[in-house]
């Protein structure tokens, strides 16, 4: 009960809220579905609409996919910048290895697989191939064998996810299951 103005305000409001976080599940299964039997982890990434960060990753959990971080205290990338502050992955990951506690997760953005074998002897527990192609990823696997997981990002769409999770990746990132997941 109350004012039929305001009800109807809230009721848009919360009807839009809805629509936005049922596109954003009904997405994610899209991309579960379509890596199904391969192992593979459909992750989101922090990329999300302000203020609707946890609203929105629950809703990919919904999909059946899974969060990959909160936020920038919930592990460590090292991303290209960070290689060349410290003159090489290696370094990298060894000095991010001595910063933080035990257990944070360090992984490590490669763009060429001439960077996993540095960012292996460095001790990275996650090698995050950015913008590869099956091929590539395929590669990077049998370079890393199990000595850390592997993730794939950047490009990921419907059209490629199935071709990119049977290369062998542990997980696919997919930016857009929360930036820009279409209206349904």
């Amino acid at each position: 009960e109350g004012e039929l103005g305001p009800l109807l305000t809230g009721e848009r409001l919360l009807l839009n809220l809805v629509q936005a976080l049922c596109c954003v599940a009904t997405l994610t299964r899209r991309y579960v579905d379509a890596v199904a039997g391969t192992g593979v982890r459909i992750l989101d990434t922090r990329k999300t609409v302000p203020g609707l960060r946890l609203l929105q990753k629950y809703a990919v959990r919904t999909g059946g996919g899974h969060n990959h971080r909160f936020g920038l205290d919930d592990g460590v990338l090292i991303k290209d910048h960070h290689v060349a502050a410290c003159g090489s992955v290696r370094a990298a990951v060894e000095r991010a290895r001595q910063a933080v506690p035990m257990g944070l997760r360090i992984e490590v953005e490669c763009d060429r697989l001439d960077q996993i074998g540095d960012a292996l002897a460095g001790g990275a527990d996650l090698i995050l191939l950015d913008n590869m192609r099956p091929y590539q990823v395929r590669a990077a696997r049998k370079l890393v064998g199990q000595r850390a997981l592997l993730e794939v990002s950047g490009g990921v769409t419907l059209d490629t996810v199935r071709a990119l999770a049977e290369a062998g990746p542990d997980f696919i990132s997919v930016g857009r299951l929360t930036l820009s997941a279409p209206a349904i």
